[in-house]
């Protein structure tokens, strides 16, 4: 089995995280680094992560999450934060860095900057923000698989009030609005599942091939 398999199967989303251990700041970075080097439609990245490490502020989101443990026993929270619309100046910035970066720019990249301002700014800000939620979840998972390289626990989560999340991090002043959160930190002993076996469906009834 290779080293990727061997690790999906070593992850999880613990229930218990032991509250005395703490992810080095080296692995929380690589998590993070794999988020950012996700992809997303048009290379966009209509979304960030926060990195939250205050204990009392993780106190107040764990009291809007259903008060799940995991919020305040892990060491960190990641929340990913959906751009609430596709607005001109968001397109363009992207662009423009991207040509600074590049070193210039040509006819096809600007054409198709022209068709997504044609296009994305006049949609409902509602589907913009589904949109930007969706590249916010590809990040996710890349994210859960590098915690999982790392050995580092990481249970992402729903369960929360995402208006009251953003208004503890003040995300409206910056257009965002939570999507899911990420506790990261280490397994306790006393997880009931830790010592379960992992189940899915088998690939007979995952898979199908068109051929």
């Amino acid at each position: 089995m290779s080293e990727l398999m061997n690790k999906m199967q070593w992850r999880y989303a613990c229930k218990k995280m032991d509250p005395s251990k703490v992810v080095p700041q080296n692995k929380v970075d690589r998590i993070v680094e794999a988020a950012r080097l996700a992809p997303t439609s048009s290379g966009l990245q209509p979304f960030e992560v926060i990195v939250v490490t205050n204990p009392a502020v993780r106190a107040q989101i764990q009291a809007k999450a259903h008060n799940q443990a995991q919020v305040t026993e892990g060491s960190h929270l990641l929340v990913f934060a959906a751009w609430d619309n596709y607005t001109a100046e968001r397109i363009n910035t992207y662009f423009d860095y991207t040509n600074t970066e590049r070193g210039g720019t040509n006819e096809g990249w600007e054409n198709y900057r022209k068709m997504l301002l044609a296009n994305y700014p006049g949609r409902p800000a509602e589907v913009n923000f589904e949109h930007a939620a969706r590249q916010a979840y590809i990040a996710l998972g890349a994210a859960l698989i590098s915690a999982a390289f790392e050995e580092v626990d990481a249970t992402p989560m729903e369960g929360f009030v995402p208006p009251a999340v953003d208004e503890i991090l003040g995300l409206a002043a910056r257009g965002l609005r939570s999507v899911v959160i990420v506790p990261l930190g280490y397994r306790a002993e006393g997880d009931w599942l830790v010592n379960l076996k992992k189940v899915r469906r088998p690939v007979e009834q995952f898979v199908t091939e068109v051929k």
